[in-house]
Order: structure tokens, then sequence, then C-alpha cells
């Protein structure tokens, strides 16, 4: 954060840079490496400075934490919803510790918003509602979110904003909150900028913050520290070997930690699906028993993650069992999209069963009672006592009513009488799906999986897992996220989860080949064939587009969440066919869609410039925001 406090004279400012806890040096190897990883400190930082082109630099190893690649926010949107709540946050934190917060003007504190993609979409992502309650002190994982609308309301009414839950000052949204068109900050296309001032008028402190996909937020700061992928908001209390990056050991060696070791080394650092095969086959391990060991090595005990993985998986099976017992028809925004979940799990629950209670799971944690375990349709969606009588005592094969024939029965082609398969596994992915992203659009509690957009996948393959697969749900939880999360690292290095940078492919594609990586593992394949799971899983999403209509979560993204938890499944299970017969890896797969991303048009990258977002009017009776 680039704090300045202005002179008595007013007339320059003193540029300070300032890092939680002990400032740490980089090594000249690091420096050689990446020299565009170290911006100048007296570079100037115009308002109207546009991004320069320049060389994609990438972090020496893949290796995040898991917990940092799922973590638990609120819809609709990562990039624009999660990330800015974390910006403001992050922003309010730096200002509290450096002793400016009660500086702070109480007339005016002015945000800076630049940048095309999030501009074009701020309304429908709720951008405005989480820079403000991010200022207030708000995160995304905790944050009431019945309470985020009331909240908004009240700012823009009194004109007051309660700065990190401290310090009260007048705000207008009309004149301190400022959107601009014209202009792109450099790193990324979601760029905010924020900037406070004192009772003189006087510039106090401002930094700039892109939100790059997955709900990561990064800046200058953390660039110089080779580390593009912090959400901390306070890095004091986050561990060492999350805040920056180095990797010296051969391919498929393991660090192992000694008190002269840079905290930064994780155990089995790999940077690539080669290294990471290399490591499985060295050390004989399985990806989630190297992605575990890597947690351990971030300050984390065995316990702290399983804790924790199970607190994601409770998290995806409220989001499940919200979207399906939901009494809401309509999801919010002008296309007054039906929910469709809770009637397609009130059809697959009658069609197993007479009535509608889910059939007995095997459930996880402190609420894993028979009884919470049945998710009832909506009260006014249940059938009456007597609609249950009629069902149960009628004979198999029976029909409440006529089926209605399209087409004229005077004709050589005879019209087909209508009929439905039962294809359980599309027809329960799909309800999972749906119900996820329905919560999402609806701005929700959700995971990042690893990004709002594509939030519905993995959850919707896990749910199917532990209910109709898994013998032992517990290690299959762990084996499926933590695999997943280390096919997600390495798209994450070597490519983009951000429709902003990569479109669709970069967040459902993502998300569909981390999950069909997880499925493979769960069935116990081999490393080698769980990333050619994960290389078919991208693969067949190359050149997907970011187009929603409307700028909303919604249209295609629910279903189209769907399409990437079937073809999950099939990349799995064509991986374990193929027994070890391909020709792309993943690693090729990876940088084929980096290409494909930097040669996409910005029309397809989530600006709602083209494809479904012109083709599909919307009426202009009906208000934006």
């Amino acid at each position: 954060m680039y704090a300045r406090r202005a002179p008595r004279s007013a007339s320059t400012a003193v540029s300070l840079s300032r890092h939680h806890g002990t400032r740490r040096t980089i090594s000249h190897t690091a420096v050689k490496r990446y020299p565009t990883n170290v911006p100048s400190l007296h570079q100037n930082q115009d308002a109207g400075e546009v991004a320069d082109s320049a060389v994609r630099v990438k972090p020496e190893h893949a290796v995040i934490s898991t917990f940092d690649l799922f973590s638990i926010g609120v819809g609709p949107s990562s990039s624009h919803t999660v990330g800015p709540m974390r910006a403001g946050k992050i922003f309010i934190t730096d200002l509290q510790e450096l002793g400016l917060l009660d500086r702070v003007s109480t007339q005016r504190l002015i945000r800076l918003v630049v940048s095309p993609s999030t501009t074009r979409t701020l309304c429908r992502h709720h951008t405005p509602q989480a820079i403000l309650l991010g200022l207030e002190g708000s995160d995304p994982e905790t944050i009431d979110c019945g309470t985020i609308p009331s909240r908004y309301e009240a700012i823009l009414t009194n004109k007051s904003l309660h700065l990190g839950g401290d310090r009260r000052i007048h705000f207008d949204m009309d004149r301190d909150m400022l959107w601009r068109w014209d202009k792109v900050l450099k790193t990324h296309p979601n760029g905010m900028r924020f900037s406070c001032f004192d009772g003189n008028g006087d510039l106090l402190a401002t930094n700039e913050y892109f939100s790059v996909g997955g709900g990561f937020v990064v800046n200058d700061k953390t660039k110089v520290d080779e580390n593009l992928f912090y959400k901390g908001v306070d890095k004091r209390v986050v561990h060492g070997a999350r805040l920056h990056q180095t990797h010296q050991a051969g391919q498929g060696d393991a660090i192992h930690p000694s008190k002269d070791d840079d905290p930064g080394h994780p155990p089995y650092p790999f940077d690539s699906g080669n290294s990471l095969l290399a490591i499985t086959r060295k050390h004989n391990m399985t990806i989630a028993q190297i992605v575990h060991d890597n947690e351990r090595y971030f300050g984390l005990s065995e316990q702290d993650i399983h804790d924790k993985l199970m607190r994601i998986w409770a998290v995806m099976d409220d989001c499940i069992r919200t979207g399906v017992s939901t009494t809401e028809r309509t999801l919010p925004g002008r296309l007054k999209l039906r929910r469709r979940a809770p009637i397609l799990y009130r059809r697959l629950m009658r069609g197993f069963y007479p009535g509608i209670g889910i059939p007995a799971t095997h459930l996880i944690g402190p609420n894993s009672s028979t009884s919470s375990g049945a998710v009832d349709a909506p009260e006014d969606m249940r059938p009456s006592q007597d609609a249950e009588d009629r069902s149960v005592s009628m004979p198999s094969g029976g029909r409440s009513r006529a089926a209605v024939v399209t087409g004229s029965f005077d004709h050589t082609v005879l019209p087909m009488p209508p009929r439905r398969t039962n294809i359980s596994a599309v027809d329960f992915l799909s309800c999972y799906a749906i119900a996820v992203n329905e919560v999402n659009a609806a701005g929700g509690r959700i995971v990042t999986s690893p990004t709002n957009g594509a939030a519905g996948v993995i959850p919707a393959v896990l749910k199917y897992i532990v209910e109709f697969v898994s013998d032992d749900p517990e290690r299959s939880i762990k084996t499926f996220l933590l695999t997943a999360g280390a096919v997600g690292m390495l798209f994450k290095r070597g490519s983009t989860i951000s429709a902003a940078e990569g479109g669709c492919q970069a967040e459902v594609g993502v998300a569909c080949s981390m999950a069909s990586a997880g499925f493979a593992a769960c069935m116990g394949a081999s490393p080698e064939t769980v990333l050619q799971a994960a290389e078919i899983g991208i693969e067949h999403n190359l050149g997907l587009t970011c187009d929603p209509i409307d700028g909303l979560v919604q249209v295609p993204c629910i279903v189209r969440d769907v399409f990437a938890s079937v073809k999950a499944i099939t990349a799995a299970q064509l991986s374990m066919a193929s027994d070890g017969v391909y020709r792309v890896t993943l690693d090729e797969a990876i940088e084929a869609m980096r290409l494909t991303a930097a040669d996409m048009s910005v029309k397809y990258k989530e600006t709602s410039l083209s494809g479904l977002a012109t083709t599909v009017k919307i009426p202009l009776t009906v208000p934006a925001c």
C-alpha cells in the first residue's frame, strides 16, 4: 500500500511503502529472473495512466493453499463481488494499521474504480454494495447475506459510511465513487483505486487493487513479494509460506523443513502437471496426499485441514439444500428468470419414492442426524395427501392424464409419443448444479470453486459421489477437494481462472477440469489417469466465451454449469477406460487455453458486448439497477 502523508506546505507528498509484519527482501536471483515484478516505488501513479502490454510472468511454482482456492463467499461474482469486498476490507485494515483512519476527512473519501470489465456489470454483480460493505469492515465469508440490501440502501439514503465500523464519514455515491469506462489500470481488467483525504483535502493514502478471479485480490506491493495469489486481509496472521514463493528443488524432490529454510518452501512444490506426476512417482504418493502435506507446511495441523475441508463441503451441501428448498419463484434481475431447482428436485424425489423426502445419505459433520438429511420441497409445491395416496395406489406405469401427441396420424412417418428417460446421474447432477448457481445468482452464501460463476460444478459432482458412489464419504470429500485443488493451482499459474482474462473457459472450463480430476481420484485412478481426466475436461471447453445476458450470472451461466458437471464425469470415465492411452497432456491443454484467452476478443470476456448478451433483447422499460 502506498501511503502519502502531506507535508505542511501541501505542495509535495512523500511516498511510503509498508507491509504487514517483518519486511522481506528479494534474492538477486529472483530479481534477475523476474525483472518486471519489481516496480519502482518512485514510479508515477497518475490516475489516467493506461495499462501497457507486458510479458506475463509466472510465479516460480504453482503451490498455493487449497483454502485460498476454495473460499467461502457471497454471490453473484467472485471477481466483481467477493474480490471488491475483500479489497475494501484490506484498504481499511491498512489504514487502521498505519494510524490514518482517524485522520480521514468526515466530508470526503474517494474511490476511483477504473475498469471497463467491472464497470459494465457493476450493478448486476453488486459491485458497489461489495466495495462499500468491505470499507465498513465486512468480509465475504462472515457477512450476513440477508443484511446486504438493507445496509446498502441505508448508506445511499443516509449518505453515511461507517469506515471499519469505527469512523463515520459523509458519503455521496455520485460524488465519491467514480466509474470509468475509458481508463484501464495495469495488471488486470478488473481494477480499483482507493484514495482517502484529510480535512484539508490532502491525500493521505492510495492503493490499487485488482480482482483477478476466484476472489483473489492483488496489488503492486504483493507483486514485489512474488505472490499474485493472496486473500488474507490481515497478512500478519497468515503463515509466511502463503505470502511469497520460491522454488529451488529439482523436479520430484521434496523440500523438508529446517531452521534455515525460508517458510515459503512447501515440501512438494510443482509447477506443471509433469512435475506433479514426477513427485507422485518418486514418493509413491497420490495427488491428494501431496497437496495435504503442502497444507501442513502452511502452518495447518491434520485436524485443521480436516476441519477446513469439512467446512467447505458443509457450505457446498447447505447451498444445494437452500437451492432446492427455497420458496422464491424468480431470480433477481430484469430477466425474471424462473427458479428450476425446486421443481426438478420435487420431480426427482417423487419419481424415486412415494412422497418427496430424499433417500438416506451419508451426512458429514455435527448436524448429521437422520432428520437433517431430508430436504422437503417448497410448501406451495408439495403434493396434497390425496395426491400422495393416489400416487401410491397407482399401478406401475399408470398415467394421471393422457399424453398429448404432436403430429398427424395420417402421414407415412407417424409421430412419436412423449416419453422420458431415467438417467439418474444426469438428473441429479443437473438439480445440484442448478441449485448452487441459483443461490449464487441471488447473492447467497457459496464456495468459490474456483469462481462464483462456476460454483455449481464441483459441489454437484462431489454431492453425487457422496450420495451414490462412496462408501467412505469423509475420505472421498478430502480426496476430491485436495485433488481438484491441485489442478486448479496448475490453471492459476499456467493460465487464468478469470473470465475477464479468458472468457468462460477460464471459469466453467477450469471447474470442469478440476471436477474431472476429483471424480477420477475418488474412483481410485492413478495420478496419470487423474491428470488425463483433467485434460479431457478442459480440452472440450476451450474457446468457451463469457457473454452473460444483461451482465447477470444467470443465462447461460446456470445451465452451463450443468453441462460442465456432466462433462466432468464423462471425462473421468473416458480417462479410466483409456488405460493410459492419450496424446494431449494437461500442460499442453493449459497452454492452449492461455493462448486461446490471449486471442479471444474482449467482447467475449465478461463484458456482455456480444453473443447472447446482444441477441437476447431485454425490455427497455425495466431498469438496469
